[in-house]
């Protein structure tokens, strides 16, 4: 892994949700949800929200905004709903929704996916921008998928660019 250009301020407090777009899963059955908790927790971030909804445009847009707007949300990491079936509707729901986009993380992610899974990682829609000076990565629902964004993606980068949405 590559080092980091400067270090990131250690007592910056981080406060996380987390949404899990699915039809079938329950918080007893959702392992991707739980698995970003577990890896923010273990990072020390803070978990404020943990929902999961139905894979319908207006809930998954209601609560991006909902939970945006609070003062406590820092970041916003959504699994699941981002590929091309039919069901499939996170992507198309919250991409109009950001102000920024951060294109090197949906083409990162299916860099690296596409070490792991060959070609199938181009059906992969993962996003990640700013929504109300919130930050907001949507994964696919994939445990392994999750594993991968958040260990080489995500938590490397979460505070600094907490950092750099806060500073201004």
């Amino acid at each position: 892994m590559a080092s980091l250009p400067h270090p990131d301020p250690s007592d910056v407090i981080i406060n996380c949700g987390i949404i899990t777009v699915s039809d079938t899963r329950t918080h007893q059955t959702d392992k991707s949800g739980r698995l970003i908790q577990t890896l923010l927790e273990q990072a020390g971030y803070q978990i404020k929200q943990y929902l999961i909804l139905p894979d319908e445009p207006g809930d998954i847009q209601a609560e991006v905004q909902r939970l945006c707007q609070l003062p406590d949300v820092d970041a916003l990491i959504l699994n699941g709903g981002t590929g091309i079936a039919p069901r499939d509707t996170t992507y198309d729901a919250i991409e109009g929704m950001l102000e920024k986009t951060l294109p090197g993380f949906g083409e990162i992610f299916r860099s690296l996916s596409y070490a792991d899974i060959g070609s199938r990682a181009i059906a992969s829609r993962a996003v990640a921008g700013v929504c109300h000076r919130t930050l907001v990565f949507s994964l696919p629902g994939s445990s392994n998928a999750v594993k991968l964004a958040m260990e080489k993606l995500i938590l490397p980068e979460l505070t600094h660019l907490v950092t750099l949405l806060k500073s201004g």
